[in-house]
């Protein structure tokens, strides 16, 4: 009886991350899919190990070594935030599955979980911070000359830039930015033209 209430709360609390927290903030379809598919998955395999005879920690190792292979060869780019997700739901599947003394202990750990990363992914969360790449149509050397001009193209305060590309033939520069806004300020990057700004 208590394995059928941890496997509620598990489908309650990874319903409660995908739709209460990941879809409204980030909207995206596909990866909705993906966390309940590998939430239901690590519930019901690592459920069926822990009933059978095969060592639990042999087949839940092949397990999440299958999840991560699929993370690490995606076809398509994810975001830092998008991966914490999948390991939040791959978690909740396995406090979900494993049978622990007390129910309201697994439980509590489900509900530190998502509490965690309705906080980690808050929008008000260091939302100052922004991280762009972006590609200057001239060639920089000079690191300080380079700071001096991002802060003044995106008003913002760099905190740390890298070059990923020097072009001195085409004169372009593509430089990784992390910086900081002011609190006043709305959108950055609109005050000077650059190109390819893809923000993350």
């Amino acid at each position: 009886m208590s394995q059928l209430v941890l496997f509620a709360i598990d489908i309650f609390a990874v319903a409660l991350l995908v739709f209460g927290l990941y879809f409204p903030r980030h909207r995206r379809r596909d990866l909705v899919v993906a966390y309940l598919g590998v939430n239901v998955g690590v519930l019901a395999v690592a459920s069926a190990l822990s009933a059978s005879d095969v060592g639990a920690g042999l087949g839940l190792g092949l397990a999440l070594f299958g999840v991560l292979s699929i993370i690490r060869l995606r076809s398509t780019e994810l975001d830092q935030h998008e991966v914490a997700y999948y390991f939040s739901a791959l978690a909740l599947g396995i406090l979900g599955a494993l049978s622990t003394t007390s129910v309201w202990l697994s439980a509590g750990l489900m509900a530190l979980i998502v509490a965690v990363m309705f906080v980690g992914d808050h929008r008000r969360l260091l939302r100052h911070y922004r991280h762009q790449i972006l590609v200057l149509d001239s060639a920089v050397t000079d690191h300080t000359a380079l700071v001096a001009q991002l802060e003044q193209l995106l008003n913002a305060r760099v905190h740390n830039a890298i070059v990923q590309r020097l072009d001195m033939v085409n004169e372009t520069t593509v430089v990784d930015v992390r910086y900081s806004v002011a609190r006043r300020s709305t959108a950055a990057g609109t005050s000077k033209p650059a190109r390819a700004g893809a923000l993350r």
